[in-house]
């Protein structure tokens, strides 16, 4: 059975559908808070040019997700699958934020869990690639349970710590 890259996925708390290109401006009016990326490689990524980069890769990526609160339908963040390896049953989950009234760990805890529970149907580890003073992700991989297997750059040359799963964590 071939990995689906954009199911729906849902939740007590997130639903997560396929991301479209008319998505972007409401989107953008999460993303445009610049407390959500500073301690992100890319930290300017609030800024309309910046984010419209990031937006189109998710698209072009085949496995964007817009984030939605599934208590009122709102959208609170994006993320994405990337770099599927069918050869090495391996899948990169990455580039998500969330709007700042859903920090704490509960929505990005219950949208990892669902990602992982998709993905794990279909390859056996999961990598998340986190950039190195990207304090607030570390310690929510952590607490999912992510094990630190080293560093080393991103696909886009950034330097990052490297974490993977390979089982849903309860």
């Amino acid at each position: 059975m071939p990995f689906e890259l954009q199911p729906t996925l849902k939740g007590p708390l997130v639903e997560l559908r396929p991301l479209c290109a008319a998505d972007f401006d409401a989107l953008y009016a999460v993303a445009c808070d610049p407390l959500i990326w500073e301690q992100h490689p890319a930290n300017d990524r609030w800024k309309p040019d910046v984010f419209r980069a990031y937006f189109q890769g998710a698209l072009d990526s085949g496995g964007g997700f817009l984030v939605l609160d599934a208590a009122d339908g709102r959208i609170i963040g994006c993320t994405r699958y990337h770099d599927y390896n069918e050869a090495a049953s391996e899948v990169e989950i990455g580039w998500t934020f969330l709007a700042r009234s859903h920090w704490g760990g509960r929505y990005n805890g219950e949208m990892k869990r669902l990602l992982l529970r998709h993905a794990l149907r279909f390859v056996r580890r999961v990598v998340f690639h986190v950039g190195v003073n990207n304090l607030r992700s570390q310690r929510a991989l952590e607490k999912l349970g992510a094990l630190r297997t080293g560093s080393g750059p991103d696909s886009s040359g950034r330097e990052s710590v490297l974490y993977e799963i390979t089982s849903v964590p309860e």
